[in-house]
């Protein structure tokens, strides 16, 4: 039973990989009429009350049964003594980032009342810049090679390990019931694999799942590179998520190039129509990163406010069956949007939650 249609562009009702997707023509249209607009939003945006200042805790975690440090970031509420329960987002980074990358997200989310746990990944970190620029090329084919995709799976895994073990102070504080898994690119992939992607190798499925994650958020993701059947893929997927890319995310390093189709096709093998698309009018594919120098000029920080806030008011359409935020944002931030997420009925929610008790 449907949750949710997402987009208004695409049914879901067909079959087969080219009628599932979003085609090139199809795309470009939409983006078309999304018309040149003000790139800035609606006065009341940028008068949103802001919460408590946020604070971020740094850990040097180590797994010892991989012999692999993990460090991370754990953005908290200042507020969230006074609030109940904490709602909990794991973040991974793309290739080449860090812990302290994709501080927008942390911030505007904590402020909100949102914790987020940004794991680094050290065979796909920021190191990667560093060292023999010749061996550059070598560096990055062996930082996202499939040994350290799962690598990543299980930092992240390990990561909320430690946060909600008994002798952690947050322990008592996460909302079990709202754990919510996210990343960018490379990132964007290992989230999608610890809900429910998997591969199969020597005739047997290889995944990663951590059940721990009720929903997603998925930022630009590249397709799985190697792979020639995305829908297998993506055949497990079934957890509400929401998917972030622009018209201009376009994935080119080293040994890697993928069109921003790449991005509406991942959307679109995402079986379950739990799902939400989110297009930014303009943007590269870096526009996401805490870069900001020739990262799309005004647009930058735009995007990247409109980003944490689409996240949290998802996270209200999901877990408390709320369609106002979502509505709300996507009228704020209209002027900068190809595509915006449609919100599912509040009442067939309900009804299947009903179903699944």
């Amino acid at each position: 039973m449907a949750i949710f249609d997402a987009t208004p562009f695409q049914p879901l009702t067909s079959t087969g990989a080219a009628s599932r997707g979003l085609d090139r023509r199809r795309f470009g249209a939409m983006v078309l009429a999304a018309g040149a607009g003000s790139l800035l939003p609606c006065r009341s945006a940028l008068a949103l009350p802001a919460s408590d200042e946020a604070r971020f805790i740094d850990f040097e975690w180590v797994d010892t049964a991989r012999d692999r440090v993990v460090p991370a970031r754990l953005y908290w509420p200042a507020a969230s003594t006074r609030s109940g329960l904490v709602p909990l987002i794991v973040f991974s980074h793309g290739l080449g980032g860090s812990r302290k990358g994709y501080s927008y997200l942390g911030e505007g989310w904590s402020a909100r009342g949102t914790a987020s746990l940004h794991i680094q990944h050290v065979g796909s970190d920021e190191s990667l810049w560093q060292g023999n620029p010749i061996m550059l090329l070598d560096r990055l084919g062996g930082a996202a090679d499939e040994r350290e995709a799962i690598e990543r799976t299980r930092d992240v895994s390990f990561g909320l390990d430690r946060l909600l073990q008994r002798d952690s102070p947050f322990h008592a504080a996460v909302d079990r019931k709202r754990i919510v898994a996210a990343g960018h690119s490379f990132g964007a992939n290992t989230t999608l694999i610890l809900t429910g992607a998997q591969v199969i190798r020597d005739g047997k499925l290889l995944g990663f799942r951590d059940p721990r994650f009720t929903a997603s958020i998925v930022i630009s993701a590249p397709p799985f590179y190697g792979e020639t059947d995305l829908a297998a893929v993506l055949a497990s997927v079934d957890v509400p998520s929401l998917h972030v890319t622009t018209t201009e995310d376009t994935i080119r390093i080293p040994g890697r190039y993928s069109p921003v189709q790449d991005r509406i096709d991942v959307y679109a093998a995402i079986p379950t129509p739990q799902k939400a698309l989110v297009v930014f009018h303009g943007g590269s594919h870096s526009v996401f990163t805490d870069r900001s120098l020739r990262n799309g000029g005004p647009l930058n920080p735009l995007v990247k406010r409109a980003t944490a806030e689409v996240g949290l008011a998802f996270l209200d359409l999901v877990y408390k069956s709320d369609p106002a935020p979502l509505e709300d944002w996507s009228a704020t931030w209209r002027p900068i949007l190809a595509a915006a997420p449609m919100p599912f009925q509040v009442e067939t929610l309900r009804s299947v939650r009903k179903r699944r008790a």
